[in-house]
């Protein structure tokens, strides 16, 4: 968060409040679209509802790529992190090739996580992944630290920077990018009317934790922030110990829960599903993908904004708004909700647009870089 407000400027923050409540919005609109067959459980079940079995493979289709380039950024960012934490890191393996610093966490971590993508139950790994509004809050307490003690507050920094802007608003979108997993919370829950109560004050709590690290890493790091906050923090301070630490949990927890609907739906293609081997095999195979993904890809911060520009946009904002229009479309809709609806989708196309655009343009570059470098 503070990386994307120093990309677009203090004023960004007026367009995270709204990516924040566009968000809210949509996730009603799919609640809407649940409540008009009883048979939808899931999110691609929606995209049939609205537009047949096209609908269904294109919105599965996009939720898996995002899924696994999520799960593939939690890699990178353990990797970063453990660099930070332990520098200077390498193994010799064969034919002289060494493997040292992200890499090495990288592998490191993907074979610490591989055993929880064999879990046929991941229930037990949801309730740990609780453990990420505690990383969030000790975030937030080690900025202040570092702001107090360390670094000191500058109150500077750009109002507005308006090239930043499509990379700032992709970013904003991931932080709200739970749509995918909507309709199953959806469907568990005993009272579902409540669902829109739930939504909203999570989506609050979730402004409130990213506005906050967003206002202080700002204020601390100016535009010298760098994608992750924690990689600003002091070196060998007991705080950045610990707000990494509590960083890298949350991934670690999160990661199998990520992969499954991936590994289930290549099972479910297979007619693997019910085979323990087959599922180790699958989810194996998944993990090592992401490993040398993650091992390839130097950027985190342009990772994301391409996650939230493109993928997530879709997620959050095109597929709702359509498979909502076409729903009720013969049941007839409020002019005023229809110019609502259309005017969310013009936000959406200027983002993706925009955003995936910049986002490819920064990743194109930074691999040009790293290879006259290495030339």
């Amino acid at each position: 968060m503070p990386y994307a407000v120093s990309r677009g400027g203090w004023l960004s923050l007026a367009l995270f409040a709204l990516v924040g409540a566009v968000c809210y919005y949509t996730g009603t609109l799919i609640a809407r679209c649940m409540r008009a067959d009883g048979s939808v459980a899931t999110y691609p079940d929606v995209g049939q509802l609205a537009f047949g079995a096209a609908g269904r493979r294109t919105v599965a289709l996009f939720m898996y790529v995002e899924l696994y380039l999520v799960a593939v950024s939690f890699l990178v960012l353990e990797g970063d992190n453990l660099d930070k934490l332990f520098p200077g890191a390498g193994v010799e393996l064969l034919a002289g090739y060494r493997l040292r610093g992200k890499q090495l966490y990288i592998v490191l971590a993907g074979a610490v996580v591989l055993p929880t993508t064999w879990l046929k139950n991941l229930g037990v790994l949801a309730y740990v992944s609780a453990l990420g509004l505690v990383a969030s809050a000790a975030l937030t307490v080690s900025l202040v630290w570092a702001g107090v003690s360390e670094s000191g507050f500058r109150g500077s920094g750009n109002v507005l920077n308006l090239a930043g802007l499509p990379t700032s608003l992709g970013l904003y979108f991931v932080c709200f990018a739970g749509h995918a997993v909507f309709p199953t919370i959806y469907s568990s829950m005993k009272n579902r009317e409540r669902f829109s109560q739930v939504l909203l004050f999570s989506s609050a709590l979730c402004s409130l934790n990213y506005g906050l690290t967003a206002v202080l890493g700002y204020l601390i790091y100016g535009d010298d922030v760098r994608s992750q906050v924690t990689l600003n923090l002091p070196s060998g301070r007991l705080y950045t110990k610990i707000a990494i630490v509590m960083t890298l949990i949350n991934p670690l927890t999160k990661y199998a829960l990520l992969v499954a609907p991936i590994t289930s739906a290549i099972e479910e293609r297979f007619s693997l599903a019910g085979s323990g081997s087959a599922r180790v095999a699958v989810s194996t195979t998944v993990l090592v993908s992401t490993v040398v993904v993650a091992s390839i890809v130097p950027f985190f911060g342009f990772l994301m904004s391409f996650i939230g520009s493109f993928l997530s946009v879709m997620a959050t904002v095109f597929f709702p708004c359509l498979c909502y229009l076409k729903i009720y479309r013969a049941k007839g809709l409020r002019r005023v909700e229809v110019a609502a609806i259309v005017a969310i989708l013009l936000l959406g196309a200027f983002v993706a647009i925009t955003g995936t655009y910049t986002s490819l343009l920064d990743i194109i570059g930074v691999v040009q870089t790293k290879q006259t470098e290495r030339s």
